[in-house]
This record gives structure tokens, C-alpha cells and sequence, in this order.
């Protein structure tokens, strides 16, 4: 691992999951219970955030997102290089952001959660939030797990997001051997 000025690099735990799975929810509580480091959460909505609001043309608007998107791989390497442990917060629904990942985290140490919920439970939670497309988190549910390797996975829909957290707090001291994230590198050739 990489590390800056003789520092040594920051963990990450890398959770997956459509929206309204409650990713953002498990981070919170993450930062609430890992003491062992600083830990920091990075989300894709975060970034999105930041984003200007004007319109702009279709082509345009997805060449933004996915620039946004490649600054928020290189922004969670950038934290982890400084010794930074991090907490992301991601929906990996083209191939392109979990290559993208893989290439660019592969210097880190990286737990790869996947946050699973079932349709219906989304459904609801986007009816709720009401700040969402409706049906985006449906069209989203396959796609984000298609690649079908996690460290760990949790269900966000039969556990709440603080018993998903203490999921994820008690696998990292069992974590060892090939990770998700160097079985699914190794498996594209890289």
C-alpha cells in the first residue's frame, strides 16, 4: 500500500447498493461506532451536490456526471493516499465506475459491502424520500450488483442501518485473504 510522506495509507469500506438502500444511513452509523481510526464519509450524492444546477443539454449533463464521477474515485484515493480511512457511498449501475474503481483503488486496502434491499422496500423509501426519480431504484437493482462478488453483504431492508454497521464493524477484523475488489481485477485481466 501507498502511503504519503511515510504515512501509511487509509482503509476503505466501499458500500454498494442502489439508491435508497440506506447506504448513506449505514456510513452515518459507521462514523458512529468504528473507533479503531478518523474515519470520513464520502458519498456520490455529496459530489453530486457540489455540481452546478443550470441546465445544460443531455450530452453535456452525462458528460458532467460522469466527470463527477471519476473526480470522486480519484477524491476517495486521494484521502486514503494522505492516511485517511474512508467510508464510500456509491451506486456502481454502469460497468464503467466499478472498472474505473478497481483501477484506480487498487493500491488500497478496500472492504466492498454490498448494501442489498429488496424492490418493494426501495420502492417505498423512494416514495418517502420524494427526492428521487420514481422507479430509479428499481432500474438500479440489478444492475449495481451484477458483478456478483462482495467481502461482505448486508440487507438493509430486514436490519437496520446501525445492526448493518455492527455487520460491517465485527467482518473487519476477520477480513483476510483475496478481496472482493482483487478477485473481480484479477477476473478482468487487469
Amino acid at each position: 500500500m501507498g502511503g504519503h510522506m511515510g504515512e501509511t495509507a487509509g482503509r476503505i469500506i466501499f458500500l454498494n447498493g442502489t439508491s435508497s438502500s440506506g447506504k448513506s444511513s449505514i456510513a452515518d452509523e459507521l462514523l458512529d461506532i468504528l473507533d479503531d481510526d478518523v474515519w470520513f464519509h464520502l458519498g456520490v450524492d455529496m459530489f453530486n451536490a457540489m455540481r452546478t444546477k443550470r441546465a445544460m443539454e443531455q450530452a453535456q449533463f452525462d458528460e458532467a456526471l460522469k466527470r463527477t464521477r471519476m473526480g470522486f474515485h480519484r477524491s476517495i484515493a486521494a484521502m486514503a493516499e494522505a492516511g485517511n480511512s474512508v467510508i464510500v457511498d456509491h451506486v456502481l449501475s454502469e460497468p464503467w465506475r466499478l472498472a474505473d474503481c478497481l483501477d484506480v483503488l487498487s493500491p488500497y486496502q478496500v472492504l466492498f459491502v454490498g448494501v442489498r434491499c429488496d424492490v418493494q422496500e426501495l420502492t417505498r423509501r423512494e416514495t418517502a424520500r420524494g427526492d428521487r426519480p420514481s422507479g430509479l431504484a428499481a432500474q438500479q437493482h440489478d444492475l449495481v450488483h451484477r458483478h456478483g462478488d462482495y467481502d461482505l453483504e448486508c440487507d438493509s431492508g430486514a436490519y437496520s442501518p446501525r445492526e448493518c454497521a455492527e455487520q460491517i464493524k465485527a467482518f473487519l477484523p476477520n477480513q483476510s485473504g483475496s478481496t472482493a475488489f482483487e478477485r473481480l481485477r484479477a477476473g478482468a485481466g487487469r
